[in-house]
């Protein structure tokens, strides 16, 4: 009889402690290429607590907490450490926590633990040690404040030379028409000028330009 009565004892311990374990979920690693990454933890309870509390913890001996939450129904109680930049949301319904972390530096590349508490009722419990979640931070390339200070130069070296060569340009036309105008103008005096002048001094009406003055002695011949 003693001995069915301990096996039972036995028997609704190990059921209690089956109940009130906390299993948890999480990927083994993220790779936060642009300094964000979100941490998501599953966790599988089956008890009757009521009030949780979920933590992220930095390290293989966890003893940096990142961020953690509190929640009891609709109620979210939310802490975040100074270092890092972190939200914690909850859905009760898939039971999942989701760490969400940006702004991360190649420092705080490591190993980061989901933590999932039973506050109350009692007794206390919280899940089993995880594998954890490696998160590795890489360096963004960004270019050099010499290069990025060289671009608007070179723009607007690029510029002005454009504007020089596009005066250079509008000034060589204005000369090139200039001189054909000046020099069709030469022309056109030079032609003018061969019309033939008449001769200094008094007006002769019966004077002709060009034609041959007569030797009046050719034709005297006749005279006695």
């Amino acid at each position: 009889m003693i001995v069915w009565i301990l096996a039972a004892l036995s028997f609704i311990q190990a059921a209690e402690v089956t109940e009130n374990k906390i299993l948890v979920e999480q990927p083994p690693r993220i790779m936060a290429s642009n300094k964000n990454a979100t941490l998501a933890c599953k966790y599988a309870y089956n008890g009757t607590g009521n009030e949780f509390r979920a933590s992220l913890n930095k390290g293989t001996d966890r003893a940096v907490e990142v961020c953690s939450v509190s929640w009891n129904g609709s109620f979210h109680n939310h802490h975040s450490n100074k270092e890092f930049n972190c939200l914690v949301a909850v859905d009760s319904h898939t039971k999942q926590v989701n760490f969400s972390l940006w702004k991360l530096n190649t420092d705080q590349t490591d190993i980061y633990f989901c933590k999932i508490e039973v506050m109350f009722p009692p007794p206390y419990i919280y899940n089993d040690k995880s594998n954890g979640t490696v998160i590795h931070v890489t360096e963004m390339l960004l270019q050099s404040p010499e290069i990025e200070s060289a671009t608007p130069f070179w723009a607007l070296v690029v510029t002005l030379g454009f504007l020089a060569f596009y005066s250079v340009l509008i000034t060589a036309a204005f000369v090139i028409c200039w001189w054909k105008n000046k020099r069709n103008r030469i022309l056109t005096s030079d032609y003018m000028n061969m019309t033939p002048r008449h001769p200094p001094g008094p007006k002769n009406k019966h004077y002709q330009p060009y034609a041959p003055t007569r030797i009046h002695t050719e034709y005297r011949s006749w005279e006695p």
